[in-house]
């Protein structure tokens, strides 16, 4: 049966619980996504991203020493669900870099997660004048926030390497998809173009 929760102090520690379950969820699962990327410049960022979350593991557990709670798990079926779409990721059939950008797209899932998850915690830490524990779950909101934004810059270098590589063909399609569009019609593209010019 659940614990029956009354505080903003224990939701906090279930959060933390939820979270710590999930970064542990995700030191098993990064190594099998780091083996599955093309792209050199990917695999090392998740190999980056799979020490901080070692590290992150580390720092719940200073935050449950803080809240005097023993560091346990509370089993986190979101990150669950999230892991099982990235191994279907890696399952794919698919071309490069279509595949690595398929590992990205989950992966970002995994970290728009838990700058969620952790910003949560974080407000909830302040509030209860837990400083110490706010900024141990600000340290990894931080890490979160800049491992998906590598991960951004990562796809918009392989989109664009995939462009450049189809060029001709994809600039045959462009010019074939203008050229079947009819001009929009309606009063508001004729109000549109009445105020362009």
């Amino acid at each position: 049966m659940p614990s029956t929760m009354s505080t903003v102090e224990d939701l906090l520690v279930e959060q933390i619980r939820d979270l710590y379950d999930a970064e542990k969820q995700l030191v098993r699962a990064l190594p099998k996504m780091a083996k599955a990327a093309n792209s050199e410049e990917l695999r090392q960022a998740i190999e980056d991203h799979l020490e901080e979350t070692t590290n992150q593991v580390s720092r719940l557990e200073q935050a449950f020493e803080q809240l005097d709670k023993p560091a346990k798990s509370k089993s986190c079926k979101a990150m669950k669900g999230l892991i099982d779409e990235g191994g279907e990721a890696i399952e794919e059939d698919a071309e490069v870099p279509i595949n690595d950008l398929a590992l990205i797209a989950a992966a970002q899932r995994v970290e728009h997660y838990e700058i969620s998850a952790y910003g949560t915690a974080r407000a909830m830490a302040e509030h209860l004048g837990e400083d110490q524990v706010a900024s141990l779950l600000e340290e990894t909101e931080v890490e979160e926030k800049a491992a998906d934004l590598k991960l951004t810059e990562i796809a918009m270098s392989l989109m664009q390497d995939a462009k450049s590589r189809g060029g001709e063909a994809e600039a045959g399609e462009d010019v074939h998809r203008q050229a079947s569009k009819k001009p929009a019609t309606g009063p508001k593209a004729q109000q549109a173009r009445a105020q362009r010019s």
